[in-house]
């Protein structure tokens, strides 16, 4: 677990200081995580110069009428798929007024979903600019492992952008390396 706490994720707590760091804020948008996200974040001290909060859509419904998923989308593919993990992140971030959305979406088992097997999780970042990214998990273990790593993976994944859009700016304003 975390320095900084023990009811923390890992990643956590660097995840908010790269955030306070830069002025930004983050929102969660959850489906399999049913919450840990937020409260990985909120878990440690100070989380609330960064976090804005979160949405728990673990059904479809939610997914489509409050985050503003794609209903064809739902009803062609499932909710545990790449671009309803995107479109989740991205919604959760204009609603909430965010800089940064994260979404969780996924099987935890113990029954396959949507066709898909159990322990296949997609969680994705949506941030200013139109910025995005989602990763494939293909994890192992029971219901509570695969919720845990999902929320290790998508924070990590953030953690992953913040520090390439730091890169980015930095070149930018000093001119390259």
């Amino acid at each position: 677990m975390s320095a900084a706490t023990d009811d923390a994720p890992a990643p956590a707590a660097a995840v908010l200081a790269a955030l306070v760091d830069r002025g930004l804020t983050v929102a969660a948008a959850e489906s399999l995580t049913g919450g840990l996200v937020a409260a990985g974040l909120t878990a440690v001290p100070g989380a609330s110069r960064a976090v804005r909060g979160s949405v728990t859509a673990y059904a479809s419904e939610v997914k489509r009428d409050v985050l503003g998923v794609d209903g064809e989308l739902l009803a062609g593919r499932g909710a545990v798929d790449p671009d309803v993990a995107r479109q989740m992140a991205a919604g959760v971030r204009t609603l909430l007024n965010a800089d940064w959305g994260t979404a969780t979406t996924g099987v935890a088992g113990p029954e396959p979903q949507d066709g898909r097997p159990v322990g296949t999780v997609f969680v994705a970042v949506a941030g200013p600019g139109g910025r995005s990214a989602v990763r494939e998990l293909a994890l192992t273990g029971d219901r509570g492992r695969i919720r845990g790593e999902s929320v290790r993976a998508v924070l990590e994944l953030l953690l992953s952008e913040l520090t390439e859009n730091v890169g980015a700016k930095d070149t930018e304003h000093n001119g390259g390396n």
